[in-house]
């Protein structure tokens, strides 16, 4: 079965001690789970797709404006990468493996090109890592499963700022989504 991992907005916002809208520790002390598995997909061929929130500043008719503080700003230092991840990325960005995109939306399929990639790939099985477990990696996962992908999520490899819910997240995956949670 052909897979693919997604990496859902490991950022400096969502993952830095200073970011606007921080996993904080729970998101540094997955750093190198999220880069090992970056590098091994990349190296043994897979597709690794980077789906990145992306917000315009003052944006008053996003459904996030009233939720969330500003965020992963376009322009901003806090929508880059975060860490050895953004080392990785530099590195490899120019294989064909290697997709990098901004994403509107919590999922990484709304509103965006991902399903054709993947699609036009024969990829049956979505690896996901990332932040945050119960929010964007959540309803990433949801979209997956609606559209018939197998659905693998790295414990080791997901973050929240909301610990119950992250909890929560990991049982509602395997349980109801059928995702293997390894």
């Amino acid at each position: 079965m052909k897979k693919a991992l997604l990496n859902v907005d490991y950022t400096i916002d969502f993952v830095a001690t200073d970011g606007k809208l921080t996993c904080g520790a729970p998101g540094q002390a997955i750093e190198d789970k999220v880069v090992s598995l970056t590098k091994e997909f990349i190296e043994n061929g897979d597709y690794v797709v980077f789906a990145i929130d992306a917000h315009e500043e003052g944006d008053p008719f996003h459904p996030e404006a009233n939720l969330f503080p500003p965020h992963n700003i376009i322009g901003t230092s806090g929508k880059n990468l975060y860490g050895k991840l953004a080392d990785v990325y530099h590195e490899h960005q120019s294989k064909e493996n290697v997709y990098y995109f901004d994403k509107t939306r919590y999922s990484a399929f709304a509103g965006t090109d991902l399903e054709i990639k993947l699609r036009e790939r024969g990829i049956q099985e979505l690896h996901i890592i990332g932040v945050c477990t119960d929010i964007c990696v959540l309803h990433t996962a949801v979209d997956a499963y609606n559209k018939g992908f197998a659905i693998v999520i790295h414990k080791d490899a997901v973050a929240s700022f909301n610990q119950v819910g992250h909890e929560w997240a990991l049982e509602h995956f395997a349980n109801t989504l059928g995702a293997k949670v390894v």
